[in-house]
């Protein structure tokens, strides 16, 4: 029952009626009576049962989907174009829909040239009266052209009406077959379970040239624009005559193998008239069948190119004429017309074998198409996805796989053209609409609902072995590039970095504006520079406490944080190491591995030397040190670049610690060799200033240790009120002479084995 809400009924106003005779009519059609003895001659009963099976793997998946997808909207004129534009974009919509429309369009020749079959057996009689030997043309371009003229002038409603007469035919040349009773001299000694026919041709050519036979279910829902309710009517249309016509199969292939034998069921494309209780009931049928497949076709595929040229998918000159409808219907009269040419040019192939492989391919894409649709959506578990009916994801993943392989299979020339093809119209409409990535917003919805179960699960499922969860605060993103690289190289393949660009303030309107406007750039920044982090905004009234929040967030991988970066610039003020030293401070609060990247003027240098310094108060930072610059060699920035390892000996500690950083640079699997470790003796801290600068001040990268003992300011906090330097800040001025330096502070135990 239609709501007061609804908008008018669209159309002509059909009920579920139309798309189940539509369909079925289509299905109970030409390769059904032309082809079905030749697949049984061929493959045998059981290999015509397997086509069976096999085509429904592809057309039942499918008639799922549009039935789930046609419950979740209102769908409008186009059919199965509108289905997929609506779902995917109508830049992938446009591509599909193009070669949807061709498939249509040719199934019109295909139909028509299997009309002609049905004259056939007056061919002789004919040849006898003209003279002239016995061509379907003759037949089927008159046809196209009188069916063409009918739908011109009387529009849909009139070829519906002809459904009921043509359903009626069929059903009652169905009877009489069953009924029928082949001659003994052509009966089999018993059911023809497997071919035995010389030379037999493979069982996928069979199935290509079979195959239209399983498309006709959704020749129903191009009418989608015609119906009252197409939520209701598609899916129960769709769903019965599918049904319908897969027990009709079976019983025919069964009544044909029990009633010819092979070589009868393989030559003769009419055997079912030898087999009939009326013979001439076959033709009739035949005839009647392909008409009102025909008729379906021509009154789907314009519908389809209007569709398409209503959304601007056609050039706008060539579209405005298409997009035309005529009368309160909408009847798309000059899309009838190329229709019209487009069927004529295939009906003058005259063979039915060649079209019905063509047709197969094209359908084989727009199926694959609708599964995969259905099977995102399922996956992607959008709120606006909300269908009343429901398939499973797992029907819908199967049907796609089955569809592109088949066609594979049928025909992997023309399987790669097709998918060839498709591409170029893709791309080539994307161009035409200002860069619209259907393609990105589809699995935006995908990688979310991945992105969620992920996370999920890793927050359940610690990793055991360690990785960089890296996070940075700083106001500076600007005006310096060095930190968000040293970021980016340092949560390359191995890592997972989040980058928060700090904001002074409190959240209103004015400084949320602002964050949304610093995102944006700082996303446009990553993707021009292929950053593998995320990038963000924090507002807060102070950086401790943007940092004090921001260190209880959870990383972008589902895990807490567990590394975080400050940054200093050569020519930050003094205030700038003081926020340092109060986020050090509450970094240390969770336990998180702090690192200071000091940086210059050099940006990094030529990106060829890393150096380590390592001491024996390192003990507990070397792994840490060694496995950063690890990570960094990893990246292509880095990629000819060497590290260096100094290990500075002091009092009797020297071959103990020599030992260890030995063993561990032969069983880590570093890439590094013993040629990279240098051992020296060392003094005090000038001493190490005087060695690290003189060994190091060229290096492009250098990577320092320190202890949390050495920032803390422990009893010399009140000191420090008083006007007292705070004993961190020598921490990180010291070894001025020296380029970019990374200083690195382990909570961690990290271990490399």
């Amino acid at each position: 029952m239609r709501d007061a809400t609804d908008p008018p009924v669209p159309g002509h106003g059909f009920g579920t009626l139309p798309v189940f005779l539509t369909s079925i009519s289509t299905i109970l059609g030409a390769v059904m009576f032309l082809r079905f003895g030749y697949a049984v001659g061929h493959l045998g009963l059981l290999g015509a049962v397997a086509i069976i099976l096999i085509g429904h793997a592809v057309t039942i998946p499918t008639a799922l989907a549009i039935a789930e997808i046609a419950t979740n909207r209102r769908v409008e004129g186009g059919g199965e174009y509108f289905i997929i534009s609506r779902s995917f974009g109508t830049t992938i919509g446009g591509a599909i829909g193009f070669s949807l429309y061709l498939s249509q369009a040719i199934s019109v020749a295909f139909y028509l040239i299997a009309f002609a079959e049905a004259f056939r057996p007056v061919g002789s009689w004919l040849e006898g009266i003209t003279g002239l030997a016995f061509d379907p043309r003759t037949v089927s371009v008159p046809a196209l052209l009188a069916l063409s003229a009918v739908v011109l002038s009387r529009g849909a409603s009139l070829g519906v009406r002809a459904l009921r007469g043509v359903v009626a035919i069929l059903l009652v040349s169905l009877v009489l077959f069953f009924l029928g009773s082949a001659p003994a001299e052509i009966r089999p000694e018993g059911p023809l379970l497997v071919s035995e026919f010389p030379d037999a041709d493979p069982f996928i050519l069979v199935f290509a040239i079979v195959f239209p036979a399983f498309t006709g279910m959704t020749a129903g829902v191009g009418l989608s624009g015609d119906l009252a309710n197409p939520r209701r009517s598609i899916p129960l249309g769709i769903l019965s005559a599918t049904g319908v016509g897969m027990v009709v199969y079976l019983f025919v292939f069964a009544k044909l193998a029990s009633s010819a034998n092979a070589e009868l069921l393989a030559g003769d494309p009419l055997v079912m008239s030898r087999i009939a209780l009326w013979g001439p009931i076959i033709p009739i049928g035949l005839a009647s069948a392909t008409l009102s497949s025909a008729i379906g076709s021509v009154l789907v595929a314009p519908r389809t190119l209007q569709a398409l040229a209503s959304d601007g998918i056609i050039p706008a000159g060539a579209g405005r004429l298409l997009a035309e409808g005529q009368g309160e219907a909408n009847e798309p009269r000059n899309a009838t017309l190329l229709t019209g040419v487009v069927a004529l040019a295939f009906v003058l192939l005259g063979n039915v074998d060649i079209v019905a492989r063509i047709v197969s391919m094209f359908f084989m894409v727009t199926y694959g198409a609708l599964c995969a649709i259905s099977f995102l959506e399922h996956f992607a578990a959008r709120p606006s996805y909300r269908p009343s009916f429901r398939s499973k994801w797992y029907i819908s993943l199967f049907g796609a796989v089955m569809s592109f392989l088949l066609m594979l299979q049928m025909d992997p020339v023309y399987a790669v053209m097709a998918i060839v093809v498709m591409t170029g119209l893709y791309l080539g409409i994307r161009r035409s609409r200002d860069g619209i990535d259907d393609l990105a917003a589809i699995f935006h919805g995908v990688m979310t609902q991945a992105t969620r179960y992920l996370q999920v699960r890793l927050q359940k499922s610690p990793p055991n072995d360690w990785r960089p969860s890296v996070i940075m605060v700083t106001g500076s993103s600007f005006r310096a590039a060095a930190p968000i690289q040293m970021l980016e190289w340092l949560c390359n393949r191995y890592g997972v970095g989040t980058y928060l660009h700090y904001i002074e303030g409190r959240l209103d309107p004015v400084t949320f504006e602002k964050s949304r406007n610093v995102q944006d750039r700082l996303v446009r920044s990553a993707t021009e520079r292929k950053g593998a982090i995320y990038v963000d905004t924090m507002i807060s009234p102070s950086l401790a406490s943007a940092l004090a929040q921001s260190f209880q967030m959870p990383g972008v991988s589902g895990v807490e944080n567990n590394t975080v970066v400050f940054e200093l610039g050569r020519h930050d003020p003094p205030e700038a190491l003081e926020g340092i030293l109060t986020g050090l401070a509450l970094a240390g609060v969770p336990g998180m591995n702090r690192l200071v990247l000091r940086h210059g003027d050099s940006f990094f240098g030529h990106r060829r030397t890393i150096h380590v310094w390592l001491t024996p108060d390192d003990a507990g930072n070397a792994n840490l040190m060694v496995l950063l610059a690890y990570i960094l060699l990893g990246h292509r920035d880095w990629r000819r670049a060497e590290v260096d390892i100094f290990a500075v000996q002091s009092g009797g500690s020297g071959g103990e610690w020599a030992e260890e950083l030995r063993a561990m640079i032969a069983e880590g699997r570093l890439h590094l060799s013993e040629k990279n470790l240098t051992v020296i003796p060392g003094g005090g801290d000038a001493d190490l200033e005087r060695l690290v600068e003189a060994r190091s001040g060229v290096a492009d990268l250098v990577l320092l240790g320190f202890t949390a003992a050495e920032i803390d300011p422990g009893p010399a906090a009140g000191n420090a009120a008083a006007g007292a330097e705070h004993p961190g800040r020598r921490v990180f001025t010291r070894f001025p002479a020296l380029q970019d330096v990374l200083f690195v502070s382990a909570a961690e135990t990290i271990r490399i084995e």
